[in-house]
């Protein structure tokens, strides 16, 4: 399949991925890190683009490299977006503006 990685185009195919990854040893993964499930290793996103393009890491973008594994087949997962808990409670809403850690909840009518 015609990928095209950093403005160059490439015909990749799912067993030559699999050719090209097989005796590399993943990458340290790290939580802020697009990953690439190839066989039942998690490799970096950009440590595949290197080994299957050959060319360096600044060259492309692991979205790039991520959009071309996933339409050759691999499972892809892109790194988690932190986002603010949701907050249901009115009263954890109002401690968390507030900066307390535990909500404080008022028994009214007793002293």
């Amino acid at each position: 399949m015609r990928c095209v990685i950093a403005r160059f185009p490439f015909d990749l195919t799912k067993n030559g991925v699999l050719e090209s990854m097989k005796g590399v040893k993943p990458e340290l993964v790290t939580d802020d890190l697009d990953l690439v499930i190839i066989g039942r290793h998690h490799y970096p996103a950009k440590q595949v683009g290197q080994i299957i393009t050959r060319q360096d890491r600044r060259d492309f973008s692991a979205v790039e490299v991520l959009r071309a594994m996933t339409r050759l087949g691999f499972t892809c997962r892109p790194h988690p977006t932190a986002g603010p808990a949701p907050v249901a409670d009115p009263y954890q809403r109002a401690s968390a503006m507030l900066g307390r850690q535990q909500p404080v909840r008022l028994a009214y009518g007793r002293m």
